[in-house]
């Protein structure tokens, strides 16, 4: 294959997770030859792509080792990242953390020349306000603390095995495909079953969202840039009592919402939101 083909083509760990069921598709559209890697064959025949990319099924947390024939000069998409949302599990530590690096090791022994992966807003920690891609990271939660962590090896794996590494830090998102115990999935869960309350935390808390498609089109942007540090974010803080009663109003639903039900989470401040580093390509 021609060398200025190779750069167009793409291995994306957790393709039929929330963000790489969207991602794959904008990135054919694009023009880039895939390889999606995922556990489930079963699910990944479910999406509509499913006949337009190379899939193998491959748990990386798996004993055997994945061997491509095509993975010289292509880049690695990392998006698998199992036990979410328990924040607070030492799986995220003891498997996730070895495993991800393990599988990154492995990938550019087989030349793959460019490595995007996903981290998490959660790395700063308990900061408050407008976060910025090079403000400090203080994880406080093992979820967070893994992916921290993972992002420092990969640096020191730089200096021994020279290749680009993006790290996008991914703020709130949301649409289809989200987690069931999100908000926003709860929400239209309570909403389906014909709920006449929706129990909440007070809802003051801000955070930043964004369609998951856009995130999708943010980390395709990244693409085309160079090594470094991005946070995947709109920038714009909205509080999640607002969020919820803005989807209650875009379904023309009638449900009220009892403020307060739960207390507000322990693992991350009331107040923060992301500097965007990528606007993605219109």
């Amino acid at each position: 294959m021609a060398a200025t083909n190779l750069k167009k083509r793409v291995i994306i760990s957790g393709a039929t997770g929330f963000i790489g069921q969207h991602l794959v598709p904008m990135l054919l559209r694009g023009g880039y030859e895939i390889t999606a890697l995922a556990r489930d064959s079963a699910r990944a025949r479910s999406f509509d792509w499913f006949p337009e990319v190379d899939f193998i099924a491959h748990d990386i947390h798996g004993i055997a080792a994945l061997t491509l024939n095509n993975a010289s000069g292509a880049t690695l998409i990392h998006l698998a990242w199992p036990g979410l949302p328990n924040y607070k599990s030492l799986f995220h530590l003891e498997e996730n953390l070895p495993k991800s690096y393990a599988f990154i090791e492995h990938m550019l022994k087989q030349e793959v020349e460019r490595v995007l992966v996903t981290g998490t807003c959660f790395e700063y920690g308990m900061q408050s306000g407008c976060l910025r891609a090079d403000s400090p990271t203080q994880p406080a939660n093992p979820y967070a603390l893994a992916k921290d962590t993972l992002r420092k090896q990969l640096h020191f794996l730089q200096e021994q095995h020279p290749f680009t590494l993006q790290w996008a830090r991914l703020f709130y998102m949301h649409g289809a495909g989200q987690n069931p115990k999100s908000v926003l999935a709860q929400l239209d869960a309570a909403i389906e079953r014909g709920d006449t309350v929706f129990n909440m935390s007070g809802g003051e808390q801000l955070r930043d969202y964004l369609p998951v498609t856009v995130v999708a089109q943010q980390l395709a942007a990244l693409l085309k840039k160079p090594s470094g540090i991005y946070n995947i974010c709109s920038g714009t803080p909205i509080s999640i009592r607002r969020l919820v009663e803005q989807r209650i109003q875009e379904r023309g639903a009638k449900i009220e919402i009892n403020l307060g039900y739960y207390p507000y989470p322990d693992y991350e401040p009331m107040a923060f939101w992301g500097e965007p580093s990528v606007k993605a390509e219109q």
